[in-house]
């Protein structure tokens, strides 16, 4: 009866959502490059994906600092260009995936057995992500960035529900990167084994653009 690690959401941590990797300042080229700073601009249209960086997890817990909650091994992030200004600027980016393989997740709560899915509602996302290489994911206008994690327990199949209003995230160009650190999630709906307050953190890494990692500067 495996009970360690899982995690919710995304987007966002569904994000969750969301674009390249960090800061460095080219003035007169593109905020989003491939080929190193400073290099070939990312074309409006372009769809950017990433998977957690290797060897980490994606984590859910019900603290900022807490280790229980739940984790997963296996999420990736798709976003698509939808500007791409000259630096220093920011470019623009709506977030159309964001997934989580259950068969990679787990968690460490009492009572809770294993995880059926981790769905991120409300896609697309709008994603900013400026010149400092600050990332900025917003859901559309009347809505929340939204995780419904599904969770077998001792007491059958339960659903929880948790809204955020938003998500900032950081950008490094040392491994095209984003990183999402104890981003605040709270309870929507679900009965009381759904932890009132969740925290998302993880890395993502490479940022791609067909395979190309993708700079910020």
């Amino acid at each position: 009866m495996r009970k360690r690690s899982l995690l919710a959401l995304a987007g966002t941590a569904a994000a969750l959502a969301l674009t390249a990797a960090g800061p460095a300042s080219a003035a007169g080229g593109a905020v989003l490059t491939t080929g190193g700073t400073g290099g070939t601009a990312v074309a409006v249209g372009d769809t950017l994906t990433a998977p957690l960086a290797s060897g980490s997890s994606a984590t859910f817990y019900s603290s900022a600092s807490g280790t229980s909650g739940v984790s997963c091994t296996s999420s990736q992030f798709t976003a698509a260009v939808t500007s791409n200004p000259a630096s220093p600027g920011t470019a623009g980016e709506s977030v159309t995936a964001h997934t989580f393989d259950s068969s990679s997740c787990s968690s460490n709560v009492f009572g809770v057995l294993g995880v059926n899915s981790i769905t991120i509602d409300n896609l697309p996302y709008t994603a900013t992500v400026s010149s400092a290489g600050t990332l900025s994911v917003q859901p559309p206008s009347g809505s929340a960035i939204q995780a419904t994690v599904k969770l077998r327990t001792l007491l059958g199949s339960i659903t929880c529900v948790y809204q955020a209003s938003g998500m900032t995230g950081q950008a490094d160009n040392a491994d095209n990167s984003i990183t999402f650190d104890a981003q605040h999630f709270a309870k929507s709906s679900g009965p009381s084994l759904c932890f009132g307050n969740g925290y998302f953190t993880a890395k993502y890494a490479q940022v791609t653009d067909g395979g190309s990692a993708v700079y910020v500067n």
